[in-house]
């Protein structure tokens, strides 16, 4: 019977390691569950962490989109507030623009009337090309694929034409009856101070006279003078004293 107690005892001792054994088994397995819970949980919190970071992330560069759009819609408002104004600005000086041609359109019509008095009433030089110069005017006038301005530009170009006759020296060559013949002749105008002409052949000058509005025949003794200033006026010759007749209006 002593020999039995010590096996029994030995026994008892094995079944409690055992169970003790089996119980750390089971300590350890729901600690490895746990720390593997513990694990997929922070890995959601990590991936919420960093979607709340990219959402965060996006609300500030959408905060700085929209803050560059209100300075930008900021700006495009003064623009358009300008552009407004232009068009107010344009549509007046529209009407006005309309009331200036209203008012222009008889007076160039005035002027080419003055213009073809005065040619009617000049000195006889380049009488051709004046002539057709008016009748391109008043033929331009009628024409409605002419803008105001443009008529005026040309109006205004004639009328200049005219003015630096006055001012100019000039050697041109033309037709002239002479002694009851027409005769080819050069012709020197000196502004409108002096028409004068002499034949081709140097045989015969005159000049225009004011008085009887008709030319009148030269003494010889001019035409040396009258050859040097058609050379003069034809850049022949340098600029120099000229002793010509003159026959100034009474």
């Amino acid at each position: 019977m002593k020999g039995v107690k010590p096996l029994i005892l030995a026994s008892i001792v094995a079944m409690s390691a055992t169970v003790q054994a089996s119980d750390l088994n089971k300590v350890i397995d729901k600690s490895s569950e746990i720390n593997q819970s513990a694990a997929q949980s922070q890995t959601k919190i990590d991936k919420i962490a960093d979607s709340m970071q990219g959402r965060l992330q996006q609300f500030k560069t959408l905060n700085k989109e929209i803050d560059g759009l209100t300075v930008y819609n900021a700006q495009l408002s003064k623009q358009l507030s300008n552009q407004v104004s232009e068009m107010e600005a344009i549509n007046l000086s529209m009407d006005q623009v309309s009331i200036i041609e209203r008012q222009i359109t008889p007076l160039m019509l005035r002027t080419i009337t003055g213009l073809e008095q005065f040619v009617a009433l000049d000195v006889p030089f380049l009488t051709d090309e004046r002539e057709k110069r008016l009748a391109s005017l008043k033929d331009m006038m009628n024409r409605a694929d002419i803008n105001s301005s443009e008529k005026f530009r040309r109006v205004l170009e004639a009328y200049q034409v005219e003015v630096d006759y006055g001012r100019t020296i000039e050697a041109y060559t033309a037709l002239l009856d002479v002694d009851g013949q027409e005769r080819e002749v050069d012709f020197l105008r000196i502004g409108r101070l002096e028409l004068i002409y002499l034949t081709r052949d140097g045989k015969k000058a005159g000049s225009w006279d004011t008085t009887s509005k008709q030319f009148v025949a030269l003494d010889d003794s001019t035409i040396s003078q009258i050859s040097k200033g058609l050379r003069i006026a034809r850049k022949q010759l340098a600029p120099d004293m000229l002793t010509l007749p003159v026959h100034a209006a009474d």
